[in-house]
């Protein structure tokens, strides 16, 4: 990891500073993405697009589902800094979770904050949660594992947080795995103290950003839950899995997350970086393995 660390130093550090530039990487990424369908075939998969919802809200999902029969469902949340990505991005994470874990997973195609505010995100991922839960014919009765990272991993957390108000549709949630997600959108200490050598994420300039993302709010009504899950109730929430690097700016938001969730399994991965699963490397390949494993594992039980 440090090795590849310093090729991250060259790259330039991400950080929102309008709402000009996201669209820009969002349509280089579209293009990218083009005969994704053809890389799924290879595995012997496809994905399906369809716009579900409950309650008059709506939202496209991708769903990839196994050969065989699906042992349980994920419910996959990207990440992209609220301003970026979609449900097709994590195309290679997911096959390797449908595979490894036998699990059918919806990844959300949420609305991204260059149009919309947040919290307009955050009822994209519920409505999408209540239909899994509560809806999905489909899925009926199978566990179900909650992904996110980093935004997408504050998705997550948030989506959580606002299912106590449906315990029925809670209590078929089986984990949550979190990749170093955001939980406070004030900026905890290790944000705002991020130095210049700050690896691919502008820790300071996360604090404006999150200002930008969130109009019209005082840092009091940014703090609270589940715009920040951080000082939500975690009373009755299932299992978590979290990991977060040693040189994320967010390393934070993790520790406290995890000293806050009643039942919680936190690993800080040394030398690494925000968006390290993401990396060719040793460790993140065993992170990701452990993670499948724990999936399986929750799953099963």
């Amino acid at each position: 990891m440090q090795r590849f660390n310093k090729k991250l130093a060259w790259l330039p550090r991400f950080r929102i500073r309008n709402r000009v530039t996201p669209r820009v990487i969002q349509a280089l990424l579209r293009a990218s993405q083009m005969g994704g369908a053809n890389k799924l075939l290879k595995h012997g998969l496809q994905a399906q697009t369809r716009v579900v919802g409950v309650g008059g809200a709506s939202v496209p999902v991708r769903i990839i589902r196994p050969n065989g029969k699906a042992k349980g469902v994920v419910l996959d949340i990207h990440g992209g800094g609220w301003v970026i990505g979609n449900a097709q991005m994590d195309d290679d994470l997911n096959v390797a979770m449908v595979k490894a874990c036998d699990v059918a997973v919806v990844s959300v195609d949420y609305r991204l904050a260059v149009n919309t505010p947040v919290e307009g995100l955050m009822e994209d991922c519920l409505a999408a949660a209540r239909w899994l839960l509560g809806d999905c014919e489909e899925f009926a009765g199978l566990p179900v594992i909650v992904v996110g990272e980093s935004a997408g991993g504050h998705l997550a957390a948030a989506t959580l947080l606002a299912l106590k108000q449906w315990p029925a549709l809670l209590a078929r949630v089986s984990g949550a795995v979190l990749y170093y997600g955001v939980y406070d959108l004030t900026g905890t200490p290790s944000v705002r103290a991020a130095g210049p050598d700050t690896l691919l994420l502008d820790g300071p300039g996360m604090v404006e950003a999150l200002r930008l993302l969130t109009p019209g709010l005082s840092d009091e009504q940014r703090r609270l839950p589940p715009l920040s899950p951080l000082y939500g109730d975690f009373a009755g929430l299932p299992p978590a899995l979290m990991f977060v690097g040693e040189l994320d700016p967010l390393l934070d938001d993790t520790l406290q997350m995890g000293n806050r969730w009643a039942e919680s399994e936190v690993f800080l991965l040394p030398a690494s970086a925000h968006g390290f699963i993401h990396f060719p490397t040793a460790m993140s390949s065993r992170v990701l393995a452990y993670s499948r494993e724990w999936i399986t594992a929750r799953v099963a039980d």
